[in-house]
């Protein structure tokens, strides 16, 4: 029996409830075992079982009114998962699908995905089931105002610091801020990020994760001795990620030819640039949460209700959206339509069997965990500049996290050559990001 089954099945019955927190772990300890055989101190310590339970989790109740004056009332969590490297750190996901499942999947991933970026920050996840779709900005203010009431006394900017995520952006990151200083008297720039510019937040943070996301799939191409250059891409989502994903795609000559949202996809097969790539920005903006539109707007691009992108022949393929979002019949189109690479720029968008198809049929795969750890990076360097009381400039953030990004790709590399398995990045970042924390966490004892 291998060192982690254990592990994993109790994991698995323990919370059989929270299926994308049970799959996130199997993966990781499945890449992790040969660390595991090289170091039994680390079983010794039970770093297994410490490193998947979290430090902390925070439940809250969260009471709002709407503008008919109706009081509604929502769940608010924040979890704690692990603070080995540094505060924890991790977004904040405003959306009805929210629930502790969820969030401890997105808390545990954080762990590695912040070990990676070479910064010194532990994971965490937060968030409530409000959905801002509809709401006026009184009532997301008025929402944010009483959820920040009930979280402000556990975070800091050497405690925890949440970001933005799924529903939470600058204007919700700014209510937040707002209430966090009435209520502390403090202008504690580093304790949330993703602010507005006004406030303290960072040039080029809306591109962040999908320029890193470009970034980390370039030195996935130039070490099989590839480029972008004239490849195709399908992508899936039309939010910021996408945008951003697609504007460097572009930039590096690549042609994008989807889009895709909850209700269906979209072929566009001139290519998605220029102004195609700015009314992505306006779909996004009109809350509507859908990209239909996009094919009403633009001739020659059509509309595929209720499918998927992934049976499009291309390239590459990069899901931008949500988790579980490539199955494992995607991953046989994927294959059948003689794709080349797969890059996730969301959270976990595919399934481990997806996963496992696409590697052992000669797909080159780039784990989310480290492809889209641009975001992240990009906070970090947002608490940087607010200790240090400067902006800074565009390109200094691009600069700084196009490295970070190389850097991400090579640690990836060297850990699976070190256990000798070859170009495998899923286990390979899996192994680099979990040493470190094991390490960490050895050096300071049980706590």
């Amino acid at each position: 029996m291998a060192i982690c089954d254990k592990y994993i099945q109790e994991i698995k019955e323990k919370y059989a409830h929270q299926p994308e927190f049970c799959q996130t772990v199997e993966e990781v300890l499945t890449s992790v075992e040969p660390v595991l055989e090289a170091h039994p101190e680390y079983i010794e310590m039970g770093i297994p079982e410490r490193i998947t339970t979290p430090d902390r989790q925070y439940s809250f109740r969260v009471t709002w009114v709407d503008d008919q004056g109706k009081v509604q009332v929502n769940n608010g969590y924040r979890i704690e998962f692990n603070n080995a490297l540094g505060p924890y750190k991790g977004g904040l996901r405003f959306s009805p699908t929210v629930y502790p499942g969820i969030l401890k999947f997105l808390g545990f991933e954080q762990i590695f995905k912040n070990s990676l970026t070479g910064l010194p920050i532990g994971g965490g996840k937060g968030g409530a089931d409000f959905d801002p779709k509809g709401k006026s900005d009184g009532e997301v203010m008025r929402f944010c105002q009483s959820f920040m009431t009930e979280l402000y006394s556990y975070i800091g900017p050497d405690t925890d610091v949440p970001a933005g995520d799924m529903g939470v952006g600058g204007r919700e990151i700014g209510y937040l801020f707002g209430q966090y200083k009435r209520l502390t008297h403090r202008y504690d720039s580093g304790v949330l990020t993703g602010k507005p510019l006004t406030t303290g937040g960072l040039l080029g943070r809306s591109e962040a994760t999908g320029y890193g996301v470009v970034w980390f799939l370039r030195e996935m191409l130039k070490h099989n001795g590839d480029s972008l250059k004239g490849k195709t891409v399908v992508v899936s989502g039309y939010g910021n990620v996408t945008w951003g994903t697609i504007k460097k795609l572009n930039e590096l000559g690549a042609k994008v030819i989807t889009i895709s949202g909850s209700e269906g996809y979209i072929l566009d097969p001139d290519g998605i640039s220029g102004d195609k790539v700015d009314y992505l920005l306006e779909l996004r903006a009109s809350n509507q949460r859908k990209c239909s539109p996009y094919a009403e707007k633009y001739e020659g691009a059509k509309f595929f209700a209720g499918e998927k992108p992934w049976n499009v022949p291309a390239d590459i393929y990069i899901p931008c959206a949500t988790q579980n979002e490539i199955t494992l019949e995607d991953a046989r189109n994927i294959v059948k339509n003689g794709g080349k690479y797969v890059c996730e720029a969301a959270n976990m968008p595919s399934t481990n069997e997806a996963i496992k198809y696409l590697q052992e049929n000669g797909i080159f795969f780039g784990p989310a965990k480290a492809a889209n750890a641009g975001g992240v990076a990009c906070s970090c360097i947002e608490m940087t500049q607010g200790a240090e009381h400067r902006f800074l400039k565009e390109e200094e953030v691009y600069e700084e996290l196009e490295q970070i990004m190389i850097n991400i790709h090579k640690q990836a590399v060297d850990a699976a050559d070190k256990y000798g398995l070859g170009y495998n990045l899923v286990a390979g970042a899996n192994i680099a990001g979990f040493e470190k924390v094991a390490e960490a966490m050895m050096a300071q004892g049980l706590f």
